[in-house]
């Protein structure tokens, strides 16, 4: 029975990850075992990164909407409360979109979420 090498199993699986480290600084793009390691840790980060992404833009969202909130005389937590019970179900991506897009839009809900307080 002939020997079997793993050659080109190998070389496969080394090209694969040389590929995805191309552009990296020095040996990281060059040299297998460097640019493993680069390549395992930035998968990682980029992992990580893709949950922060939700995380960042939500607080981007609040802060718009606190700061169109804050021009009508209210602040997020009471403008968010008076949405509630006026019943108007808006995501704070549209609140968000809306605030900075159409003001005048924008006022209308921080009136009737006014109007729902009291």
């Amino acid at each position: 029975m002939a020997r079997v090498t793993g050659g080109m199993t190998t070389r496969r699986r080394h090209k694969k990850i040389l590929k995805l480290a191309k552009g990296y600084r020095g040996g990281k793009s060059k040299l297998f075992r460097v640019a493993n390691q680069a390549v395992m840790k930035s998968l990682v980060y980029a992992y990580a990164g893709r949950k922060k992404k939700k995380r960042d833009f939500r607080r981007l969202w609040i802060t718009r909407i606190s700061a169109a909130a804050k021009m009508n005389g209210m602040n997020y937590s009471t403008f968010m409360y008076g949405l509630k019970k006026s019943g108007i179900n808006m995501n704070r991506k549209m609140l968000a979109e809306t605030a900075v897009a159409d003001a005048a839009a924008f006022s209308l809900l921080a009136e009737k979420a006014k109007a729902a307080i009291k």
